[in-house]
């Protein structure tokens, strides 16, 4: 997978497995909801990211994910453009939109979603406050 910075957000690309795909020959709506976690992984937990602490404890508040065109193993590796929508006292939400190998940013997405996520601390099993690092590295991912 790699990973990078763009003005319009934070690009990863994420390979299709074949075991990704359903029936109808496009991908499987829980595989994708994987996928996007693959895509977000290294943007937001990675060694030397002021998030690397939510590594420690994040959880999942809310998932949306639209289907606006079909995806197949052929259109592999997929092309996942993240930004940060929001960022609140304990959780902010990601945006994504999803294309193709090789589409042109112009390209209509063909899956847009949103993950909400809430910073945990597994020790009490509370939501806790994001941090002022957590903070001022989210908020310079939201677009204007």
């Amino acid at each position: 997978m790699l990973g990078g910075t763009a003005p319009d957000g934070f690009h990863a690309t994420v390979e299709v497995r074949w075991s990704d795909m359903d029936v109808f020959q496009h991908i499987n709506h829980a595989r994708m909801v994987t996928l996007l976690e693959e895509a977000r992984i290294p943007w937001l937990f990675g060694d030397g990211r002021p998030t690397v602490t939510l590594r420690d404890g994040a959880v999942i508040a809310d998932l949306q994910v639209r289907y606006r065109g079909q995806l197949r193993h052929s259109d592999s590796p997929l092309d996942v453009l993240m930004w940060v929508q929001q960022v609140r006292a304990v959780d902010f939400t990601i945006g994504y939109e999803v294309r193709p190998k090789n589409a042109a940013a112009s390209t209509p997405p063909a899956i847009v979603a949103s993950t909400q996520i809430a910073a945990f601390d597994i020790g009490t099993q509370r939501l806790r406050r994001l941090t002022q690092p957590e903070r001022a590295y989210l908020e310079s991912w939201t677009r204007d």
